[in-house]
This record gives C-alpha cells, sequence and structure tokens, in this order.
C-alpha cells in the first residue's frame, strides 16, 4: 500500500484584529523613535545654521541659509577673534578616556575574579563593602575627593583625573557575576598542569569573559568620555579642560558673547560621535550572555 502523503502544517491564522493592532503598536513604537530622535535632529540641523537663524527658527530640521562656520571655528579653520580649543579639549578627553578604559578593564576584572575565585580573609566584607560603595551617590564624595587629591599633590594634573577612575565599584561587580558562571572544571584542569592563579586568570579565564570585557568596556569609555563632576573638582586650569568641563564654559558663556547656538550644538554632536559609534558597533554583547570555553577532559 501507499504510505498517505503528509500534509505541510498550515499557518496559523491570525485573528481578525491582530493585524490592526499590531499596526498600531509599531506606529507608536515608530512614534516614540521619531520623539527620541527629535531633540538630535533638531541638534545637527542647529549647528549648520546662522545664529540670526538659530534665534528666529530653533526647531526648523533645516537652515534657511546652511553653513558650516560653527564647524570652521571648532577646527580653527576660520580666522575669529574669541577662539575655542575644541582640539584640545578632545585631545584631553581621547588620552583621559583611554587610559582609563584600559585600567578599568585590567583591574575590574582582576578584582572580579579575585572575589570569585580566590579564599582569602574578608572576602564576603569586601564584597558587602563593594555594593555599599555602589549605593552611595556620587555627588557626596566631591569634597572628600578634592580634599584627597590636593593632600595627596595631584589636583589640577592629569594623574588627578586618571587615577581615581581607575577601578570602578559597578564594574567589578559586573566581573565577578561572570566569573561565578565560568565552569571550575576548566579552571581545576589548568591548575593540574601547574598554572598558578595569575596564569589561570589571564591565559584560561579571561579570553572565556569576551562579551563581559567588552561590555566592561563600552561602559567605562562612556563614563569616562562623559564625565563631568570628577574632571570639575579635580582641575582648576584649562589647559586640563575636557569635552564636557569645556563645554559646561561655552554654554554659560565663557568663551564669548551671545548665545551662539550653532557653535554650542556644533560642539555638543560632535562629541557624541565616538560614543554611539562605539555603542552601535558592539551593541550585541549588551545582550550576549553566554560565554565560549571547553571542559578538558
Amino acid at each position: 500500500m501507499r504510505s498517505p502523503t503528509k500534509r505541510a502544517p498550515e499557518a496559523p491564522v491570525l485573528p481578525r484584529f491582530a493585524v490592526p493592532w499590531r499596526a498600531v503598536g509599531y506606529t507608536l513604537v515608530a512614534g516614540l523613535a521619531l520623539l527620541y530622535v527629535l531633540p538630535f535632529a533638531i541638534q545637527v540641523a542647529t549647528s549648520f545654521k546662522t545664529m540670526p537663524d538659530a534665534a528666529a527658527n530653533p526647531l526648523t530640521l533645516w537652515p534657511t541659509t546652511p553653513t558650516t562656520a560653527a564647524y570652521e571655528r571648532l577646527f580653527g579653520i576660520a580666522d575669529s577673534a574669541e577662539s575655542v580649543p575644541f582640539l584640545r579639549w578632545l585631545g584631553n578627553s581621547t588620552v583621559v578616556t583611554l587610559l582609563v578604559t584600559g585600567g578599568r578593564v585590567l583591574f575590574d576584572s582582576m578584582a572580579g575574579y579575585a572575589l570569585a575565585r580566590l579564599n582569602f580573609p574578608g572576602r564576603r566584607l569586601l564584597f558587602v563593602l563593594l555594593l555599599s560603595v555602589m549605593a552611595v551617590p556620587g555627588v557626596v564624595l566631591l569634597i572628600p575627593k578634592f580634599l584627597v587629591l590636593n593632600t595627596f599633590g595631584m589636583f589640577d594634573s592629569y594623574a588627578g583625573m586618571v587615577v581615581p577612575l581607575l577601578v570602578d565599584a559597578a564594574g567589578i561587580f559586573i566581573m565577578k557575576q561572570f566569573f561565578e558562571s565560568v565552569p571550575r572544571e576548566v579552571e581545576e584542569a589548568a591548575r593540574i598542569d601547574g598554572a598558578g592563579a595569575f596564569r589561570i586568570y589571564w591565559s584560561v579565564v579571561l579570553p572565556m569573559a569576551r562579551p563581559a570585557l567588552i561590555t566592561l568596556t563600552i561602559l567605562s569609555f562612556q563614563g569616562s568620555w562623559n564625565e563631568f563632576t570628577h574632571y570639575l573638582v579635580s582641575t582648576q586650569s584649562s589647559e586640563y579642560e575636557t569635552l564636557t568641563t569645556g563645554l559646561a564654559r561655552l554654554v554659560a558663556g565663557g568663551l564669548g558673547s551671545g548665545t551662539q547656538y550653532p557653535l554650542k550644538l556644533a560642539a555638543a554632536a560632535l562629541s557624541t560621535i565616538p560614543v554611539a559609534i562605539l555603542f552601535f558597533c558592539f551593541q550585541r554583547y549588551f545582550i550576549r550572555g553566554a560565554n565560549s570555553g571547553s571542559v578538558k577532559e
């Protein structure tokens, strides 16, 4: 006998009102996305306006007479009596951010591995203190931070800008939680082969922590790039100004008279580009929780 042919499963039939409600949902999400993007679009459009046009038409998305005068002034191309040291701000922010990001990734991962795997007296108390530090608002520590930097002679220097930010409690917590998810069999196999604690951390466990390391790198880069209060209390001279402190002085009118909306918004738009590029390139690692690796038999 011929076996009966198998019929392909029929596609589920959506209810009558499912498609309209789905369209309403997509429309609502798209509207909220446009509402979120609108301020940034206005910011970019205003940066290409003249000052009279920005004052007369602040919310228009297309300049009446497009111009790049604001960007030319920021990069020193245009001759202006009121110069803006944007390149110096950009250089300071780049140097400090790279140093802080590298230090945080190294020290936070080392501290997280120690809390997750090493047995030493006071480990639980140290972890409780770590959680307590995360609960303290950063504003509360501004005056003590200034006093400590001034006492150690680090005030108004690159060391005072970088060293206090090299270790972050949230980063240690992230790395500790990830290292606890790594199978212990991997470390035990490496320990049988004669590897010490640091060798296991550096050569075995750390390569498996790539998703957590990239997440920590993005968070550290974004946090140090956008840092304002720490740089405000750790520096005084204009030569140490970063993008955040320099833009604050520019917005407050410290570098000239008038509103200068195109100039301010052009500087603000340029300062967001590095963080946006980094986030969109590595955003998938924020939701990737699986780690790579194998158990040696």
